[in-house]
């Protein structure tokens, strides 16, 4: 028996970041989201975001790899997306995504991010939030690819 636990805050965006997540319909979309986390196996602490973003706090489970992890959330979930009436201008999501490795010591700080996303973009763009996480994490940022589709 192996014993793991794999915190990640994942960040991913809309394709060309277009806001095309509706608030009044996010937690319909975050609800399918925790389904396919569930079914991989893998906890959902808190998820969150704005109409072009999403921010998940994540345990993957270890037969995972998170670009597999990712791969399959976003395809799942673009399918759903897609047939869904209450998101219309939904095209897809960006290719990228950003994974971060956390300690289970901080969790909560990292709950508390997601949670206070609406707040937190008032004054904050999410292209600085983006730079700021990949910096933080020792990410060396190339401006060909940075937010690109």
């Amino acid at each position: 028996m192996s014993y793991t636990r794999l915190l990640y805050l994942i960040v991913f965006r809309t394709k060309e970041s277009k806001q095309t997540i509706p608030e009044q319909f996010e937690k319909e979309l975050y609800g399918y989201i925790m389904g396919i986390v569930n079914n991989k196996k893998s906890k959902l602490y808190r998820i969150g975001g704005m109409p072009d973003h999403i921010h998940l706090l994540v345990d993957i489970h270890p037969t995972f790899a998170v670009s597999d992890f990712m791969k399959e959330l976003k395809e799942y979930s673009s399918k759903w997306l897609a047939t869904n009436p209450n998101f219309p201008e939904f095209k897809g999501w960006a290719i990228s995504f950003a994974a971060f490795t956390y300690n289970l010591k901080e969790k909560q700080v990292i709950i508390d991010i997601i949670m206070n996303q609406k707040e937190h973009h008032k004054k904050v763009s999410f292209e600085e939030e983006y730079r700021e996480f990949l910096i933080e994490n020792g990410i060396e940022i190339d401006e060909r690819y940075f937010l690109k589709d």
